[in-house]
């Protein structure tokens, strides 16, 4: 799997990577002549006053070494951008991945597992391949290469090589191969540590209301402990190869100057062949040590680039259709077919038998108690999750039938938690149409009440933090209608879009938004009947099922879910 998301993103990078191999093989080459020349010059002596021998090998030697500096240096150079060509590309794989995914895959795999997958992952499996690229390739010519050329200078002392190159291999294998389960573990624990602070600095404000940061503090610090026991146990696995790897090259160098000195005594090998063959047995060991090295980030770039893969691989539940059906310019109006919806693994459903229908100009009012399923009624108009049964229908068309991005066009979706995107109003009132004017962001500031508290903040360039935690709730719900007014949809889904507001502001807002939106069906969710109350039908649900539809009037007289949900209320605010 390692292997085969490498291959696949460095694919368009061909030409880099045969420069990387021809740079190394040259880098090689170099490293490899040099001992042996300077055995030659050793071995054959220089006559006394010969210095044009001396300056004419010198140059030699210094214009090969050149050669090796250079060949490095570009080798490095383009192992740097593949390598970084890599980690970009991935990183926007994922990211539009993640794009694609419906709150069905974002639940499976949890934001903080999505973040760490998408950066600390993708950068494991980065540092790979640039290691790879620098100095993987240039070790397997380096081994064979000094194998050849130690052979060449004293064959009587390969046994030496015979014995320290396998012993290396055999204990690698075995680390190895303990250290792939632990690396898993590691990431596994990562993701908790990051789920755990992505937890505490989103509810700060909560963490602090109920003076909960000693309990808090015990909990992140718990995880923080978890990751860094599992990561010791792998760094105890990766310790025990450096000082092995020396301990190898510290013995076979003693132990070619041993056996090579009684060589030498007796006249079988000459000192520039020692030296040079000590030379390549170092290089050969040098390798193998590269390769330990790399050998030894694989495991946890194995794990990573299975986790990539996953989401990746991973294909959403709400897709496109192969063949998306043409329709024309969408009125606007909704109907639900005997729809049921069942989440995974849920024994229940969430909604079924679900049969009703909104149309241009119309208001369609959902009220029921929490858990009744209001909405996941909403989410699959606008096709955050598919349905399980039935169908919901636009204009008469299955919405799985139409291109989502076509549909999404057309609706404007103000979620229970209002989110903003850090920049200022104007840049998030632009986010569903970014071509329009100033005149059409104030008009829509005005009709969600927003205009004053705009102004007093700076006008459309004030700046807006991350999420909108420098405005209030109630300020940050009325940006949020303000931004589906700018994209001028023709369905309107507002999901308890009013109930941070006050009931002055509330009818306000209702009252400035009804001759702005006469053509447009809109969708509203509400725990409040105040809110609801002049609306053209209301959808009583009560467990997933529809128990009324009707107007006020209507269901204070046939519907008793709605009764006692009105009789909750009175007195206060239900027939404001």
């Amino acid at each position: 799997m390692l292997i085969a998301l490498i291959a696949s993103r460095l694919r368009p990078y061909k030409r880099w990577l045969a420069l990387i191999g021809l740079f190394q093989l040259v880098s090689v080459i170099a490293n490899l002549y040099l001992p042996s020349l300077n055995a030659r010059i050793v071995d054959q002596g220089v006559s006394v006053g010969d210095t044009g021998y001396i300056w004419r090998s010198g140059g030699v030697m210094m214009a090969i070494s050149l050669v090796q500096i250079v060949a490095s240096v570009l080798a490095t150079f383009y192992a740097a951008r593949a390598s970084m060509a890599f980690g970009r590309d991935t990183r926007s794989d994922i990211f539009h991945a993640v794009g694609r995914f419906s709150a069905r895959e974002v639940g499976n795999f949890g934001a903080a597992s999505l973040i760490t997958r998408g950066t600390n992952d993708v950068q494991q499996v980065q540092q790979l391949v640039l290691m790879t690229m620098t100095f993987m390739v240039a070790a397997p010519f380096m081994a064979v290469g000094g194998v050849i050329m130690a052979l060449r200078e004293a064959i009587g002392l390969s046994w030496l090589m015979l014995v320290a190159v396998p012993l290396l291999g055999v204990v690698m294998g075995f680390v190895i191969a303990r250290m792939v389960p632990g690396f898993r573990t590691v990431q596994t624990k990562l993701d908790n540590v990051n789920r755990v602070l992505r937890e505490q600095l989103s509810g700060v404000r909560v963490v602090r209301a109920f003076v909960r940061e000693p309990y808090e503090t015990a909990r992140f610090r718990a995880a923080n402990e978890e990751l860094t026991d599992s990561s010791i146990r792998v760094m105890r696995l990766m310790a025990i190869m450096f000082p092995f790897v020396m301990l190898v090259m510290n013995v076979t160098t003693v132990a070619v100057w041993w056996f090579g000195a009684k060589a030498i005594d007796q006249g079988s090998v000459e000192i520039g062949a020692l030296t040079a063959y000590m030379t390549y047995l170092i290089q050969i060991l040098m390798s193998v040590m590269m390769a330990t090295f790399m050998l030894m980030m694989v495991p946890r770039a194995s794990v990573s680039a299975e986790r990539i893969t996953e989401v990746l691989d991973t294909t959403p539940s709400v897709r496109p259709p192969e063949h998306p059906t043409s329709i024309p310019p969408i009125r606007g109006e909704v109907r639900f077919d005997d729809v049921a919806m069942t989440y995974p693994g849920a024994d229940e459903p969430v909604l079924s038998g679900v049969t009703l229908t909104g149309r241009p100009g119309e208001t369609v009012a959902i009220i029921g108690s929490t858990g009744s399923g209001k909405t996941t009624l909403i989410s699959l108009i606008a096709r955050l999750f598919d349905v399980t049964g039935g169908a919901v229908r636009i204009d008469g068309t299955d919405i799985r039938d139409i291109d989502p991005e076509a549909l999404w066009g057309h609706i404007g979706l103000v979620p229970q938690k209002p989110y903003l995107f850090s920049g200022t109003v104007a840049s998030n009132l632009r986010y569903g149409n970014p071509e329009a004017a100033d005149d059409e962001l104030w008009q829509a500031l005005e009709i969600a009440q927003a205009s004053s508290f705009v102004q007093s903040m700076g006008g459309l360039e004030a700046q807006i933090a991350q999420g909108g935690t420098n405005v209030s709730g109630g300020q940050r719900q009325r940006l949020s209608i303000a931004r589906a007014l700018v994209a001028k949809p023709r369905i309107y889904l507002f999901d308890d879009s009013f109930s941070a507001l006050d009931l002055a502001t509330d009818a306000r807002v209702r009252a400035a938004l009804r001759p702005h939106v006469t053509d447009a069906t809109i969708f509203l969710v509400a725990q409040r009947v105040s809110t609801i109350v002049g609306a053209d039908r209301i959808v009583v649900l009560d467990d997933g099922k529809v128990m009324g539809i009707g107007t006020h009037a209507e269901l204070l007289d046939t519907c008793e879910t709605y009764q006692e949900i009105a009789g909750s209320q009175a007195g206060s605010e239900a027939v404001a």
